[in-house]
């Protein structure tokens, strides 16, 4: 049975973060670990109820995107055995799967998004404006319609309870300077193209991902934080894909329907799910997981 972890605890370690769904702790001046708690945020605020399991599922197809795109881009991760880093009379069983030990990076300060498909504030600001942080798209484009190419739409990193917004590639460059914002977006769309690719052989389309990324003292990019999870990313079943709609799909865009037939104005404190909702969100990342990594939920 998937453990339950709402919030970590894990005395003698220094917590240096706690996000909507990651507890950081220190390992020295080098090292991380990392916790995926069983939280879920939606519309950026954290809700009330956690997804048994799901830190352990995300922290499984983590690892196996990182695994699988090493090749393109390196990542944090060091293979060291979490279990040789907890605190003595720590519950192994409750953090194994869910925990990784990675590098200590720098982060950069922004949401790499890559985007193969027309949906959720893209849409809007397509309706909007006809464009996309910056980029003019096609007239007359639909609803989860697919994109000419994928592109890289950025946004800000917001702290926890407020909204990211999406930005023009120039802000990017005028953040992090011009030769990072390039690294960031060549490795965002390769990234994304390598696991879309591998994904629709699956049955699965990705309409969107968002990546994190942090650099070394050397100044060299890695990919960080999660890859690729229903939590960062929109996967919608290929055989119930239709334009026009906003499909089906094995990530928490389930809970964002549900939320959004709501009186709730998408702030703090977020409201109570219903179990069939939890239990109904669980079996979609399950069904990620198994299709994708071939990880079997047990």
């Amino acid at each position: 049975m998937p453990t339950v972890l709402s919030q970590s605890n894990l005395p003698g370690l220094e917590l240096l973060h706690r996000g909507k769904v990651r507890d950081v702790y220190a390992l020295g001046a080098d090292e991380l670990l990392i916790v995926a708690s069983d939280r879920l945020s939606a519309f950026d605020v954290v809700l009330p109820d956690p997804i048994p399991g799901k830190g352990e599922m995300l922290t499984q197809i983590s690892n196996f995107w990182f695994g699988q795109t090493a090749h393109l881009v390196p990542n944090h991760l060091t293979g060291k055995a979490v279990a040789d880093v907890l605190p003595p009379g720590t519950d192994v069983a409750l953090y194994a799967r869910r925990s990784v030990v990675a590098k200590r990076l720098k982060p950069v300060p922004v949401e790499a998004i890559a985007r193969g498909y027309l949906i959720g504030s893209g849409w809007k600001d397509y309706q909007a404006t006809g464009a996309l942080c910056g980029i003019t798209l096609p007239p007359g484009l639909r609803q989860a319609e697919q994109l000419p190419e994928p592109i890289f739409t950025p946004s800000t990193k917001a702290a926890v309870g407020d909204h990211d917004e999406n930005i023009r590639f120039d802000q990017v460059v005028a953040t992090i300077g011009a030769d990072l914002a390039e690294q960031v977006r060549a490795a965002t769309l390769a990234i994304y193209r390598y696991a879309a690719a591998y994904a629709a052989e699956r049955g699965i389309l990705i309409a969107d991902t968002k990546l994190e990324f942090g650099t070394d003292a050397d100044g060299r990019l890695y990919v960080m934080d999660e890859m690729l999870t229903p939590d960062s990313s929109r996967f919608w079943p290929a055989d119930q894909y239709r334009v026009g709609i906003s499909p089906p799909s094995y990530d928490k865009q389930f809970v964002r329907d549900y939320l959004e037939t709501l009186d709730w104005n998408k702030t703090a404190p977020g409201p109570h799910l219903p179990r069939d909702v939890i239990d109904g969100t669980a079996a979609k990342y399950a069904e990620a997981l198994q299709r994708l990594a071939g990880i079997v939920v047990d």
